[in-house]
């Protein structure tokens, strides 16, 4: 797919893909890993992501589990950095810090980031797939700022404007492909998309 085929590079042509919750309440509104099976929409949220991130400085990138791995991981990758995995409580074999947060169902829960991970001073890029609530980005900058290290940024497919989220923006650099004052932006804060009308998993399938 080209950039003739989709349109301006500023349509997020990819959120269209995304797709609904068919599971209930206990699992997020919408699924975007139908972007990541996608080659054309992961490279072009990729390129996307890191236009934006232009000047804004890092010296890692360390994604939230578990779906901040995917876009981390990659992101890092691009950049040319190195990547942390800020894990959920138990799951490294090494010397850990841990923190309790509530996750966006209400539950709350414990993440780890092994220790010692950088040294003091690095630039952590924190990024997830996903921030609705804020809770688990501010148990991911509770660990970072513990080891003396500067969160750089806050990166996502979409950031959510709440209480927390405005906060967050006024504090560090916060990109995401849901652009502020888009009408992708006043569907994800409602929670729900137009495009889930229309929405058909083939739209994803890899070529």
């Amino acid at each position: 797919m080209t950039d003739n085929d989709k349109g301006p590079r500023d349509d997020r042509w990819y959120l269209n893909i995304m797709a609904p919750n068919t599971k209930g309440d206990k699992f997020a509104w919408l699924d975007p890993t139908s972007i990541y099976i996608n080659q054309a929409a992961f490279t072009d949220l990729l390129d996307d992501l890191l236009a934006d991130l232009e000047g804004v400085e890092y010296d890692v990138v360390a994604g939230l589990d578990a779906m901040g791995f995917v876009l981390g991981a990659a992101l890092a990758a691009r950049s040319g950095v190195g990547f942390l995995p800020i894990r959920k409580a138990g799951k490294l074999c090494v010397d850990t810090d841990k923190v309790s947060f509530g996750n966006y169902s209400g539950r709350t829960q414990d993440m780890e980031m092994r220790t010692p991970a950088f040294a003091p001073g690095t630039r952590v890029l924190l990024a997830d797939q996903w921030v609705e609530t804020g809770g688990t980005m501010d148990g991911a900058i509770r660990l970072v700022e513990r080891q003396k290290g500067k969160v750089a940024g806050l990166v996502a497919v979409a950031i959510e404007e709440n209480e927390r989220t405005n906060e967050y923006r006024k504090s560090y650099p916060c990109v995401a492909a849901v652009v502020q004052g888009s009408r992708w932006q006043t569907e994800c804060n409602a929670q729900t998309l137009s495009s889930f009308d229309s929405y058909k998993p083939e739209l994803a399938f890899p070529v």
